[in-house]
C-alpha cells in the first residue's frame, strides 16, 4: 500500500523500506503528550509518529530526525501535505552527530527504533532486514543521543520488542535513566507479551505497570475495546 490514510492526515510510503505498522501509531497513541511543547521523533521514517503526536497536541512543536535519503525525503513530503505542517521540522541527519551539536533541548522524546542487535541475531540478508538492525544506531547511541538532548523534566518513550525491551530497562538504568511507566502489549488474547511500550524520563517515581491486547481472535479488525479506544483517533476503520 503506497498510501495509507488516516483520520487528519495522510501518509506516502512508497519510497521507504519501513510501511505504517502497529508499533509506530501504537506508540504515538500511548505516549503522554499533554503540557509538551517540543519534542523529538527519533529515526521518523515516513513520520507518522511525529504527525501523531502533533494531531494530539496542537501546540507541539515537533523534530524528526532521519538518517536515510529516502524516509528523509519522504516524511518531508507527508509533513509539508499536512495540516500540521507549521508544527514540524525535518532534520536530515545522524542521531549521534546531531546530539553533539544541537543546542536544543526537548522536553518530550520519542522512538520506534532499530531493534536486532547483531550478538543476538544472524545478520542481515535484504535492504529490510538491514535496517530493522542496530547497526546504524545502536541502543548505546539512542540512550546517549537521548540523553544528551533530554531537559530535566523530560521523558523518553519507545517501543521494542519483550526481550529487547527489557535489555533497554536495564541499559537505561545504569545510564541514569528511570523507567517510570510501561504497558506490556500482547497481539490476542492468551499470547504472551510481545511488545513494550515505555516512558523514561531523569525523575525517578513509582512505577506505571499496565497490559494491552490487540485482538480478541485472530480474525482481522476483530479489535479489543481497549485497543481501539487508544487508537480510534488515528484508524480510519474505527
Amino acid at each position: 500500500m503506497s498510501t495509507f490514510q488516516f483520520k487528519q492526515f495522510e501518509i506516502q510510503q512508497d519510497k521507504v523500506l519501513f510501511k505504517v505498522n502497529v508499533d509506530a501509531v501504537l506508540l504515538a497513541a500511548w505516549a503522554n503528550v499533554q503540557d509538551k511543547t517540543h519534542g523529538l521523533d527519533i529515526g521518523t521514517g515516513t513520520g507518522v509518529i511525529a504527525l501523531a503526536c502533533c494531531q494530539r497536541n496542537d501546540q507541539l512543536e515537533m523534530d524528526a530526525i532521519e538518517i536515510d535519503d529516502a524516509s528523509a525525503n519522504q516524511a518531508l513530503q507527508n509533513f509539508k501535505a499536512s495540516k500540521f505542517h507549521s508544527q514540524l521540522k525535518l532534520i536530515h541527519k545522524d542521531l549521534q552527530s546531531f546530539a553533539l551539536s544541537s543546542k536544543t533541548k526537548y522536553d518530550f522524546i520519542i522512538s520506534n527504533p532499530p531493534y536486532f542487535q547483531y550478538q543476538n541475531s544472524t545478520p542481515a540478508k535484504s535492504n529490510l532486514q538491514f535496517a530493522k538492525h542496530t547497526n546504524k544506531l545502536s541502543f548505546e547511541d539512542l540512550l546517549k543521543g537521548a540523553i544528551e538532548l533530554m531537559t530535566s523534566i523530560a521523558t523518553f518513550n519507545l517501543i521494542l520488542p519483550d526481550a529487547e525491551g527489557k535489555l533497554f530497562i536495564d541499559m537505561a538504568s545504569k545510564s541514569g535513566l528511570h523507567l517510570n511507566r510501561i504497558t506490556k502489549v500482547s497481539g490476542r488474547i492468551g499470547k504472551p507479551t510481545e511488545r513494550l511500550l515505555m516512558c523514561f524520563s531523569f525523575q525517578k517515581s513509582n512505577l506505571s505497570e499496565s497490559e494491552l491486547t490487540i485482538q480478541k481472535t485472530g480474525v482481522r479488525h476483530d479489535y479489543t475495546d481497549e485497543y481501539v479506544k487508544l487508537v480510534k483517533d488515528f484508524y480510519t476503520i474505527l
